[in-house]
Formats: C-alpha cells, structure tokens, sequence
C-alpha cells in the first residue's frame, strides 16, 4: 500500500484537529523542504520497489544479500529506505533483485520566480522510472 493510499479518515482528522493537534506526515514532522520532500519520496518508492521486486522474484533477504554481496539485516534495512542507505545501495539492490531503472529526460516550464508564464524558460527534467518484472 501506497503512503497517498493510506488517507486519515475526513471525521478522525477533524476531532484530532479539534483537539489543537495537527495532523501531517513524516516530512511535515520534520520540516523538509521541497527538495528534501522529493528525495524522500525517492528513497522510500526505491525500497517499496526492492520489496516488490524481491517478492516477484522470489528471492529471501539472505539470498538478495548474497547478490549484494551483504547481509541479510541490511537488506532489511534497505528495504526500509534507513537513513544509513545511500541512494547507490538502493539502485544496486533493485537491480540484483531484477528490476530495473529507466531514466527519461525532458523539459518543463520553470515555475519559480515573478517571470510571466509566456517568457518562462525550459526547465531540464529528469523522470525515473523504476520498473519490477512480473
């Protein structure tokens, strides 16, 4: 299950809110900024993706971490997203459990800044797309 699937019910949030507390997410809790946000998200759609993928691929833990040549708690921790796992870890355990990363470039419409929309410049965008086999 998704983090955006796993909405708080509309009445449970609004007697929370009632009662002075406030209700946000992991990266509202730690005060992220956009970038930071983005990163996360990254991080966390890489390991659910490592997960799935090892699941498909009928692998354990420990043979995973065999491939990788590490072990099975850390496989463990990669599949958490720890703050300890590098963003290389990562790739590499998605691709030992046989998915795989696809990167798309492109453009888009920078939007920050007071310029007009009209004289907006380009902005480079780079799309990764993360893929498991079935």
């Amino acid at each position: 299950m998704e983090a955006k699937d796993r909405k708080m019910d509309a009445a449970k949030r609004k007697a929370i809110e009632a009662a002075g507390w406030k209700v946000g997410d992991t990266a509202d809790f730690l005060d992220m900024n956009d970038d930071e946000r983005q990163l996360l998200d990254t991080r966390v759609a890489l390991a659910m993706a490592i997960r799935q993928q090892r699941a498909v691929s009928k692998l354990s833990q420990k043979q995973l971490g065999a491939r990788l040549k590490t072990s099975q708690p850390r496989v463990a921790k990669i599949e958490r997203a720890a703050s300890d796992v590098s963003m290389d870890q990562l790739v590499r355990a998605l691709t030992a459990a046989g998915g795989r990363i696809v990167i798309k470039f492109g453009k888009t419409k920078a939007t920050k800044g007071k310029k007009k929309p009209t004289k907006a410049k380009k902005a480079d965008t780079v799309i990764l797309e993360v893929t498991t086999s079935k």
